[in-house]
């Protein structure tokens, strides 16, 4: 119930027509717009929540058994490490899971092939380096292929693939790359993909084929 009560407030589920509970409390309310506004913290705290639920009671705090694991750095590098490994594990989980486990673009389902890649790179928007709209999963090729601007997500949620300098005889890339061009996506029903954040990656990374 708890679950259905905060789905009230996600947009993604409500402009489908469906409304959830109408039981949503402050707190759940504040919860949200932490989430919403701020992934990063929102990532640190629900891997803190995990701990104390899930292990022993101790005198250190969650953040403090986090560092501790961490044995060759200073203090304060342990604490970026910590936050770091914490983030990234979140911001992969919660983006495969969104996905199945299989890549949007191939349907490919073996999760050690699989990687959360980022449609606005991480160095570039430090906002939403953890908002798993930012995210798709896709497997290591075509994560490399997103990354580097060989392919591309259209406005209509289909697949671009650039044919700038790239051979036309290459039977591989013809297969693992070309024959996805104009393909659609598999879309998650929870966290798909920002139109805003895609619209970043065809502007900036995809190298257009020229016209």
């Amino acid at each position: 119930m708890k679950l259905s009560n905060i789905a009230s407030l996600d947009p993604a589920i409500t402009d489908t027509g469906r409304r959830g509970l109408e039981g949503a409390s402050k707190a759940d309310k504040m919860m949200w717009e932490e989430m919403q506004n701020n992934w990063a913290a929102f990532a640190i705290e629900s891997n803190q929540a995990q701990v104390i639920v899930t292990e022993p009671a101790s005198s250190e705090s969650p953040e403090q058994k986090l560092i501790a694991e961490e044995d060759d750095h200073t203090g304060s590098d342990k604490i970026v490490q910590t936050k770091a490994r914490v983030g990234q594990t979140f911001f992969r989980q919660a983006v495969l899971s969104a996905y199945n486990y299989r890549c949007a673009i191939t349907g490919l389902s073996v999760p050690k092939l699989l990687v959360a890649s980022h449609i606005i790179p991480w160095r570039k928007d430090e906002k939403n380096r953890l908002n798993p709209r930012n995210g798709l999963s896709l497997s290591m090729l075509h994560d490399k292929a997103f990354d580097v601007g060989i392919i591309t997500i259209n406005e209509d949620m289909t697949v671009r693939v650039s044919k700038n300098n790239y051979p036309s005889g290459d039977e591989f890339y013809t297969k693992a790359l070309l024959q996805y061009d104009g393909k659609p996506i598999f879309l998650p029903d929870k966290f798909p993909p920002n139109p805003a954040f895609l619209e970043y990656h065809r502007e900036h990374i995809f190298e257009a084929t020229p016209s």
